[in-house]
């Protein structure tokens, strides 16, 4: 099967809106073994929506459209596809009704136009929308599939997951199980991870590899084909051990798993508390933890000892030491991390001092990134980075790595490295060979 996405909106051309509609159906049809070759995307135009039907029927057999379902002259998705098969537009009893009642129900009138939205095209499968108006409709005509859905994701996404999805099942009798798994892997860059594996990348059949780079990230998505589930997970356990007998290190969770929820979720297997000391990120690592449910059985307290004066009279930081080694270094690094664990009286204390940019600080390049973690009964350690991006990208990056950092101290102490004093992390711009060990 071979599938194209034709997303209608004048409004996705304007950049008003990002096409997640696309996103979602190609993750859905992925899931089903189902191709997706091409996005197109036309404006309200009858004329242009048609040009791009044509050519889809080129080279598609299944075609999803969506937006265009609505009440309104410039909602003419429906339209163009039943001029172009041939095919009458017929009320849907059931639609209207609940249109109907929808209006009576919040004691508003109902215009003629709203009549529209209950059109669908004859002999098709109606998609019922729970949670709209205008019904969704699937059809096969002359050997192509086409599917219609609303253009709302509130109203779309549902509609296809419940009638959609079970629509092309039954149409393309898919009895194949489709099983995906998403390892997620941090102070590791795309091109070194890629590296490692790719004696695996390129044997790969089924299950496939998919890298996908992300902010600081880097992810693989393993996807399987087998009418068994279970042989199906068997082989992405196969294909995952593989890959984390060389690079397992770097991995720290799985699908929707992220550093912070990941750090959450260890602390608390630990029963240990944090606290934080953050200059330049200024507060970014517990708004980020403190998002998340249950962070209260784990967060203590923090500072955001921006300026030096905080971190002398506030985290007792000497000046003396300010002066001579500044606060861009190793010991103002792990000075914070143990007065902001001792102060808070929590199991871990975490610092993050460094040169978010643009500008250079202490004669220090943006970038040059300390992150001290002390833990209550061990020497404290230090973390030295050098990191690239824009200043935005360089202070969520640190708070990551405290996550990551974090994570590494956290195991249990059979399973622990030993800390390294000393990591430094070069980005893409650098060879492979050159990232630091992050363990």
């Amino acid at each position: 099967m071979n599938a194209e996405i034709i997303a209608v909106g004048s409004e996705l051309l304007l950049g008003q809106i990002a096409n997640t509609n696309a996103q979602f159906l190609s993750q859905q049809l992925a899931m089903l073994g189902i191709n997706v070759y091409f996005h197109t995307v036309v404006g309200d135009n009858a004329g242009r929506l048609e040009q791009a039907v044509k050519t889809a029927q080129t080279r598609a057999n299944l075609i999803i459209f969506t937006g265009g379902l609505g009440p309104t002259k410039d909602d003419l998705t429906k339209e163009t596809i039943a001029r172009l098969l041939g095919r009458r537009l017929v009320i849907d009893e059931e639609a209207l009704r609940a249109i109907e009642v929808y209006f009576a129900r919040t004691n508003r009138p109902m215009t003629e136009n709203n009549k529209k939205q209950a059109l669908v095209l004859e002999g098709s499968t109606v998609l019922k929308n729970e949670h709209g108006m205008a019904p969704g409709m699937a059809l096969v005509a002359d050997g192509i599939t086409y599917m219609l859905l609303p253009g709302p994701p509130k109203e779309m996404r549902p509609m296809f997951k419940k009638y959609g999805n079970a629509f092309l099942r039954r149409t393309f009798s898919l009895s194949e199980r489709i099983e995906s798994r998403v390892l997620r892997f941090f102070g590791i860059g795309e091109s070194a991870l890629e590296t490692a594996i790719a004696d695996l990348i390129d044997a790969q059949s089924n299950p496939t590899i998919a890298p996908l780079a992300g902010d600081g990230e880097v992810t693989l998505r393993l996807t399987a084909k087998h009418q068994d589930e279970a042989e199906a997970k068997r082989l992405l356990d196969e294909v995952e051990s593989a890959i984390l007998a060389r690079v397992g290190r770097h991995c720290y969770g799985y699908n929707d798993e992220t550093l912070f929820t990941k750090t959450l979720e260890r602390l608390k297997e630990r029963g240990w508390t944090i606290a934080s000391a953050e200059s330049l990120t200024g507060g970014l690592f517990l708004e980020q933890l403190t998002a998340l449910p249950g962070a209260s059985q784990v967060v203590q307290g923090g500072v955001v000892c921006y300026t030096n004066g905080v971190k002398e009279q506030v985290l007792g930081i000497p000046r003396p030491l300010l002066e001579a080694e500044g606060a861009v270094s190793e010991p103002c690094a792990r000075l914070l991390a143990e007065n902001v664990r001792a102060m808070c009286d929590a199991d871990i204390g975490i610092s993050f001092t460094g040169v978010a940019g643009p500008d250079p600080l202490e004669g220090h390049p943006p970038g040059t990134v300390y992150i001290g973690i002390a833990v209550r009964g061990r020497d404290a350690t230090v973390h030295r980075l050098m990191l690239s991006g824009t200043r935005d990208a360089i202070r969520i990056r640190t708070a990551k790595y405290g996550c990551f950092f974090c994570l590494r101290c956290s195991r249990p102490t059979a399973d622990r490295p030993p800390p390294s004093l000393n990591i430094l992390h070069r980005t893409s711009f650098f060879p492979p060979h050159e990232y630091g060990d992050c363990c």
